[in-house]
């Protein structure tokens, strides 16, 4: 795995080692040694998938709330995601700046994302799977977000008029 850090701290893009040959390719997905290696905390205890049948559903922004705030491993294995990391650490020089990258099935990149920041997505294509290692377990009284488009982070998404659902749409307005 190739491990790129962006422009906030601890959030990395992870990419694939494809090994090809006649058949195809092979990659490693997940290598605790090569996470701690880089630096990377690598206890991920839960797996989650989110299918989307529609192109333009938009999940996000979500976070928990510590003391079970979450480490985010995001691949695309159907389809493609353009996919937001939202620094929302207090203390952090990036503190409400983002970072976004397009997950597909077809590139395998992957985004790792620390505690302390929000994430979410918008589906590129109809039918689009994207698959969570998470570092704690799903806590519903510890689930919280903010807004997709609030004016606080001045967020870009690549398609026009959402699918979002009324929970993501009904985030108050970001106070810091």
């Amino acid at each position: 795995m190739k491990f790129t850090e962006t422009n906030l701290s601890g959030v990395y893009i992870v990419e694939l080692e494809r090994h090809e040959d006649e058949r195809g390719w092979f990659a490693r997905a997940w290598c605790r040694e090569e996470f701690v290696a880089n630096g990377l905390p690598s206890d991920l205890v839960q797996c989650n998938l989110s299918h989307n049948a529609q192109r333009g559903t938009l999940r996000g922004l979500h976070f928990q709330i510590a003391p079970y705030s979450e480490t985010k491993l995001v691949r695309c294995v159907a389809g493609a995601a353009y996919d937001m990391a939202l620094d929302l650490r207090p203390d952090s020089p990036t503190f409400k700046q983002s970072f976004a990258a397009e997950l597909s099935a077809a590139n395998g990149v992957a985004l790792f994302l620390p505690q302390g920041f929000a994430h979410g997505f918008q589906t590129l294509v109809d039918n689009t799977t994207l698959f969570y290692q998470m570092s704690v377990p799903y806590t519903p009284e510890a689930v919280d977000g903010v807004r997709w488009n609030d004016f606080a982070f001045n967020l870009e998404w690549p398609i026009a008029d959402p699918i979002v659902c009324a929970r993501d749409s009904a985030f108050p307005d970001f106070i810091s």
